[in-house]
């Protein structure tokens, strides 16, 4: 839970973090790029040479936006490596033989350092659904403060994987301030540009047909981006992702009824990077909240395992029981009385973090690796906009709790201690860490 005496930030609140990633033997398919991809291991390097190479990816990394905004304000949940090697490069290194270079502090790379396209679509079951579907729809992003770069560094990243190209001239990228003004834009702001990075290219990763609209926030106080949420679905946006949060309050459900309660539009929302503990707005009872995990390959014939990301006591995916919102009629666990977090989950750990092209800011300018749940929720809204357009009185948080079967049961792994278990404890089935578990095609995601 956050808590500050700044409303918004005026410079760069840093938080220096730290995890490893261990695995067994691993298979090493897919976690090439898409137009720049590795050749299948040779035989000569073993999966095992591999799997210990992996084994040693340990990464530092900041928080890009305030990380404790004041009542009523919100912190984006992004967070950039800055120092180590991830487990992508530790891969790639293994392939060729070398040691991996280590990243240093506030540099970015001249080529990417995470996970791509290629490999998020083959640990979700999505290669297929992503070149094919999500012609037509809309994804917007909720952000606050204003990322002067957006188009631009979106065509870089796009053009990088051999993406479509989505530019405001073709039609497919629009940025717009929260009353849908595209030139009276909000003060220009360097963390939340990276967070802005980080959403747009989540969106291109995984909908790379769709079209992307940018809802910029004033600031970043709840009721500024609540505006935001409105303007994006005024406009036709029928997926909206939010990678904010900030601590519940007694006003959160005068913003559900004011913000968020839109039926037949998929809302996705971080669920934190602090941790067990509940944030708003995932706490809202009409959004999917999405929880976050490390992800790596293994032996398996899904080729990945997933667990809870958890870095420290206070760094990991956030979790919890809502203390204020009403628990939603599909939500059937019985620990918790009211809303509990979360819903599903995607990619969060800034060690098996994904690749982001930001070029705004003294630091991090270039390819940056990213991690925090403000990769999951992205993800997630895409994965709804892949699988179609939602019943028009559907609240789509509903539709992972249909179709169980056809999500990964993430099992293993905590965000911290609690008096309930499940609600920091993964387990068989829902757990408050990883919610249902991860995406397993679209089958889950559609009404």
């Amino acid at each position: 839970m956050r808590t500050s005496n700044s409303p918004h930030i005026a410079g760069r609140w840093r938080r220096a973090g730290s995890t490893a990633v261990a695995t067994t033997a691993l298979v090493f398919a897919g976690l090439g790029t898409a137009a720049h991809a590795t050749a299948a291991t040779p035989d000569h390097v073993r999966a095992k040479t591999v799997a210990t190479a992996v084994a040693k990816a340990h990464v530092q990394y900041e928080s890009a936006c305030d990380a404790t905004p004041k009542k009523g304000y919100a912190a984006c949940n992004a967070l950039r490596v800055t120092a180590g090697t991830t487990a992508f490069m530790e891969k790639q290194a293994a392939l060729k033989g070398v040691t991996a270079k280590t990243l240093k502090p506030n540099a970015s790379s001249a080529t990417p350092t995470g996970y791509g396209p290629s490999d998020l679509r083959s640990a979700y079951g999505l290669t297929s659904a992503s070149a094919n579907n999500g012609a037509g729809q809309t994804i917007a992003i909720v952000d606050a403060y204003d990322d002067p770069n957006a188009a631009a560094d979106l065509a870089t990243y796009r053009s990088y994987y051999g993406l479509p190209a989505c530019t405001v001239a073709n039609g497919c990228f629009k940025k717009v301030s929260q009353t849908g003004s595209t030139t009276s834009l909000p003060t220009a702001d360097s963390g939340w540009a990276g967070e802005i990075s980080l959403d747009l290219d989540m969106v291109s990763a995984i909908a790379p047909n769709a079209h992307i609209l940018l809802v910029e926030a004033s600031s970043s106080s709840m009721a500024n981006l609540g505006k935001a949420v409105n303007e994006a679905v005024t406009l036709g946006a029928k997926f909206v992702s939010n990678s904010y949060g900030g601590s519940e309050s007694s006003s959160d459900t005068s913003y559900d009824s004011s913000y968020f309660n839109h039926p037949g539009v998929a809302i996705t929302v971080s669920a934190g990077d602090e941790a067990y503990g509940a944030e708003y707005p995932a706490a809202s009872k009409y959004v999917t909240a999405v929880g976050g995990t490390a992800l790596k390959t293994s032996s398996t014939t899904r080729g990945w395992t997933e667990t809870v990301w958890k870095t420290s006591s206070t760094e990991g995916t956030g979790s919890g029981c809502s203390a204020y919102d009403a628990k939603p009629s599909w939500q059937t666990d019985t620990g918790c009385t009211k809303r509990m977090i979360a819903d599903v989950s995607a990619v969060a750990d800034p060690a098996t973090g994904v690749s982001v092209y930001d070029s705004y800011g003294s630091d991090g300018t270039g390819w940056n690796t990213y991690g925090g749940t403000s990769a999951s929720a992205p993800i997630i809204a895409s994965v709804y906009a892949l699988a179609g357009t939602p019943g028009s009185s559907d609240y789509p948080s509903q539709y992972p709790y249909e179709d169980t079967a056809a999500l990964n049961d993430v099992t293993s792994g905590n965000n911290g201690t609690c008096s309930t278990s499940y609600f920091c404890t993964a387990g068989t089935g829902y757990d408050g860490p990883t919610g249902l578990g991860t995406p397993q095609g679209l089958a889950a995601f559609g009404g």
